[in-house]
């Protein structure tokens, strides 16, 4: 790992996930998290101070990117609830079955290699009447921004830490075993190839 992955991308990465109306959508999704939550790919903790510490006992965060844990672990002293991050490979939790109650995924699908192998380690570890909460970049609706997302996504990837720009954030899910029961889509602001966002929960 070269100095760029080990000490720029982690603070690119922060700021571009911690702009405004990325934030808002992530408030949008955590609170609805509760008891014991696993969340996957927690990065450098930005949905931490989002949670309801009246309704989760704990969150263990799993990351294979080590290098982002330190920003994590200091906004995990800032918050009432008991915060483990753990570096790990995102399609290989090391946890029993029916582990959680619920699984936070935030702006993470688009860099996880084997994202459909992920989503079935989620769905092994999701207690039954759990909740998959998510909120994803994705596939745009439209065929002219769906082509600059084809486009660009081999030139950004190496730059924003094996982004895709143009994944299926459903039909992925529903390939992983799970259910779609609430989906809102739409544009933030900021380039569109970027931009178009899922957010919901699955069971």
């Amino acid at each position: 790992m070269g100095f760029y992955d080990r000490h720029v991308l982690p603070r690119l990465i922060d700021y571009a996930c911690g702009m405004g109306e990325v934030m808002k959508t992530r408030s949008k999704i955590v609170p609805q998290a509760e008891g014991r939550v696993l969340e996957i790919g927690i990065g450098t903790g930005l949905n931490l101070g989002f949670y309801d510490p009246a309704r989760v006992q704990v969150v263990i965060g799993v990351d294979p990117a080590a290098q982002m844990q330190a920003l994590a672990r200091q906004r995990a002293a800032a918050i009432a609830i008991p915060v483990e991050t753990i570096a790990l490979e995102l399609g290989e939790i090391q946890a029993g079955d029916a582990s959680f109650d619920s699984i936070v995924c935030t702006f993470t699908l688009c860099t996880i290699p084997d994202a459909a192998a992920a989503l079935k380690e989620m769905r092994r570890v999701l207690k039954p009447g759990g909740r998959l909460l998510f909120a994803e970049h994705g596939l745009a609706p439209d065929a002219p921004v769906v082509r600059w997302q084809h486009r660009l996504t081999p030139l950004w990837k190496p730059l924003a830490g094996g982004c895709h720009l143009n994944r299926d954030i459903p039909r992925l899910i529903e390939a992983g075993g799970f259910a779609i029961r609430e989906l809102h889509t739409g544009y933030l602001q900021g380039p569109r190839p970027m931009t178009f966002v899922y957010r919901g929960w699955a069971d």
